[in-house]
């Protein structure tokens, strides 16, 4: 598989853990050279702006709310031991250009490298870990967003499972049209 050819720590950071998805984008080229923490920037920007398709904004809505009411975003009382975060070497908590543990949304940064960031969820259905990575290619970048997922308890299968369906026909196509679109607009402004 291509992306677990390309250069990045997680291949050996999340050794250990199930790669569940992994998803692509190509992206032009732009005038100058571009890092993924240069375009996270542009694209946080969108996100506040509701860059997401109004379904998809809706099933986020609807899986919070229903997690509030079942209580599926309570932390495990070992969350704390288990993070990710304390897989980190002197080196890559250096190397991060954001304080590990830092929240970003629902979820909070393990690290943010100049072309790859790692972030991490830990509640009742999952400990799930999003890589996101732009890496240059011959032609422009390919953006890469891949999902770890670790069994968090016996709701874990269940959850992928139910979410499954929902992940790959909806949530990942509008993201990665998201990201592009953020990516063309980005590019405009003189990138």
């Amino acid at each position: 598989m291509e992306f677990n050819a390309l250069p990045l720590r997680v291949h050996t950071f999340l050794v250990d853990v199930p790669l569940h998805d992994v998803w692509a984008v190509d992206l032009p080229a732009s005038r100058e050279p571009v890092t993924l923490a240069e375009f996270n920037s542009a694209e946080s920007q969108s996100r506040r702006s509701g860059g997401l398709p109004s379904p998809v904004r809706a099933l986020f809505r609807l899986r919070f709310f229903l997690g509030r009411i079942f209580r599926l975003e309570a932390e495990p009382k070992d969350a704390g031991a288990a993070s990710f975060e304390t897989r980190l070497t002197p080196e890559d908590r250096a190397r991060s250009s954001v304080e590990p543990g830092t929240p970003n949304g629902p979820f909070r940064v393990v690290y943010r490298f100049e072309n790859e960031t790692l972030l991490e969820v830990h509640n009742r259905t999952a400990h799930a870990a999003a890589v996101s990575a732009l890496l240059q290619t011959a032609t422009g970048y390919r953006y890469y967003f891949a999902v770890y997922v670790a069994k968090a308890s016996w709701i874990t299968p269940l959850y992928m499972a139910l979410i499954d369906p929902f992940r790959r026909w909806l949530v990942y196509p509008a993201l990665l049209r998201n990201i592009r679109a953020t990516w063309l607009e980005f590019v405009s402004s003189g990138r």
